[in-house]
């Protein structure tokens, strides 16, 4: 018998308040009860995850969802600091954006993102993406640390 899926961490980095919106809607529909923190530009995204500035008793995300068009730090940088930290590369990192670029991709798997996802525009789809991307790395995947 599966034990009931436990409660993540989930640090969803998007500067755009509408898709903040359907990103808590999803989760919310889900059921799960996972802990959705939200920052809005690179620079917040890197406090979270030090412990600095504002987000001095951040929780270590178990999963980060990274836009890749963000103020201060884009999401590239923010993926690549990530990735290059000891203490912070075990976190699995999606990069869920607008950007269907071919270069956006490939560059988002050569600096070690986890998956890739486009963010549909319908807004069931969207809400669709995101309950899957929640599913997959609650139920599924084995998470470092748990």
């Amino acid at each position: 018998m599966n034990e009931p899926a436990k409660p993540i961490e989930v640090l969803l980095v998007e500067d755009d308040p509408g898709d903040e919106l359907m990103t808590r809607e999803a989760f919310e529909d889900n059921k799960i009860r996972n802990t959705l923190h939200v920052v809005r530009d690179g620079q917040e995204a890197l406090d979270f995850l030090y412990r600095q500035g504002d987000h001095p008793d951040a929780p270590r995300p178990d999963l980060v969802l990274l836009d890749l068009n963000l103020p201060k730090y884009d999401g590239r940088q923010v993926l690549e600091k990530i990735k290059t930290d000891p203490d912070l590369a075990l976190i699995p990192v999606v990069v869920l954006t607008t950007s269907s670029a071919e270069e956006d991709i490939l560059r988002s798997y050569k600096l070690h993102a986890n998956a890739y996802v486009t963010k549909p525009v319908d807004l069931e789809q969207f809400i669709g993406a995101v309950r899957q991307i929640d599913d997959f790395f609650v139920s599924v995947v084995r998470l470092p640390g748990r």
